[in-house]
């Protein structure tokens, strides 16, 4: 099975992937990538193995940030937090960890790891549990099979860390909320402790691979004075949505998590059209003026600047940014019925069903 080694540089194209793929949330990956190139240049590179290198009896752990992407512009980490998070973790399991997994193939969270990965020599595996961003703990394929959230720890830049056990990775959630909260809206967590026989039944793979893809895709089409938007729509088989120019945002930080709706006024083939995206942390759901949908969760909404082609998240939104709104279809467990009741429009509050990005118009 195959492996790659990934050095400093690598981390600008698998920061421009993790952004994209972070359907506007998940943290701005740049604050990641600062951190795994420091740990990368001290320490040397991260090797990223297949999963089925993994022996069945290895320690298998995701370290993430929890928390509000909003709060990450000015409560910064110090880059300590993620490894003691796991420091503790192991202490508590009383062995050490073989593996780290990205738990998120977006945002903040598709780069930390790369810090952690770098500072202790472990190796990342090419794969993770969501194939994008969500906004809650539980909200991750291990969940789908059966594999516990906890002993978790989460650590603060302060110092501050606890072990949580909960009755379910829902009540994980709910407890780990609360404690973020306190801790100033943002933390950094070591959970989901897992063999490498169950990783090899939840994980969905290759996606770090994928990032890294997307990233290079991005970087080489701007280089050609090219939006990535019809290349990336084409590889992912996905479809334009709209282009559009912000015109109104509500957004706001309530309970953890980063709350809003972006109103944009149509641009290009979209002009005289008005658009609306929800969202909690990352995009959820794209409407037209007359509430017709045009994508909703599990699949991916993702944003790109429409002048230079970067990637947007929430808390870059602003009034007058121009964007090109794509939808990217979902990885196949999410569309399943235990997918939806996870992830789906009706734990997030919406009335509509999914609908698949396929049958829409």
């Amino acid at each position: 099975m195959s492996s790659f080694s990934v050095g400093s540089r690598d981390m600008e194209a698998i920061a421009l992937g993790g952004a994209f793929m972070g359907t506007g949330g998940g943290g701005d990956p740049y604050i990641g990538k600062l951190m795994a190139q420091a740990a990368i240049t001290e320490h040397g590179p991260v090797t990223v193995i297949d999963v089925d290198d993994i022996a069945d009896d290895a320690l298998c752990v995701p370290v993430c940030m929890m928390g509000a992407p909003t709060v990450m512009l000015e409560k910064l980490p110090n880059g300590q937090e993620a490894h003691q998070a796991l420091q503790k973790l192991e202490a508590y399991l009383g062995r050490r960890a073989d593996v780290l997994v990205c738990i998120e193939a977006g945002g903040l969270n598709s780069t930390i790891p790369f810090a952690v990965a770098a500072a202790t020599g472990l190796p990342l595996v090419d794969g993770d549990g969501m194939g994008r961003a969500f906004p809650e703990l539980q909200m991750v394929s291990f969940t789908m099979f059966d594999i516990p959230a906890t002993p978790m720890v989460i650590a603060d830049e302060k110092g501050n860390s606890s072990v949580i056990n909960a009755i379910s990775n829902r009540w994980t959630e709910r407890l780990a909320r609360c404690q973020t909260v306190e801790m100033g809206g943002a933390a950094l967590v070591a959970l989901y402790p897992m063999s490498g026989a169950q990783l090899k039944r939840g994980l969905l793979r290759r996606t770090v691979s994928l990032l890294k893809e997307i990233g290079e895709t991005i970087a080489c089409e701007r280089k050609a004075n090219r939006n990535p938007a019809d290349t990336l729509t084409s590889r992912l088989n996905g479809r334009k949505l709209f282009t559009g120019r912000v015109v109104d945002i509500d957004r706001r930080t309530v309970g953890g998590f980063a709350r809003g709706k972006a109103t944009f006024k149509g641009m290009d083939a979209s002009i005289g059209k008005t658009f609306t995206v929800d969202f909690q942390n990352e995009f959820l759901v794209a409407s037209d003026e007359n509430g017709a949908l045009l994508a909703t969760t599990p699949d991916l909404i993702c944003a790109l600047d429409a002048d230079g082609g970067l990637p947007v998240t929430t808390e870059q939104l602003r009034y007058g940014l121009a964007v090109t709104m794509l939808g990217i279809p979902c990885a196949g467990f999410w569309a399943t019925d235990a997918g939806i009741e996870l992830v789906g429009p009706g734990y997030f509050g919406y009335e509509h069903a999914y609908v698949p990005l396929r049958q829409l118009t």
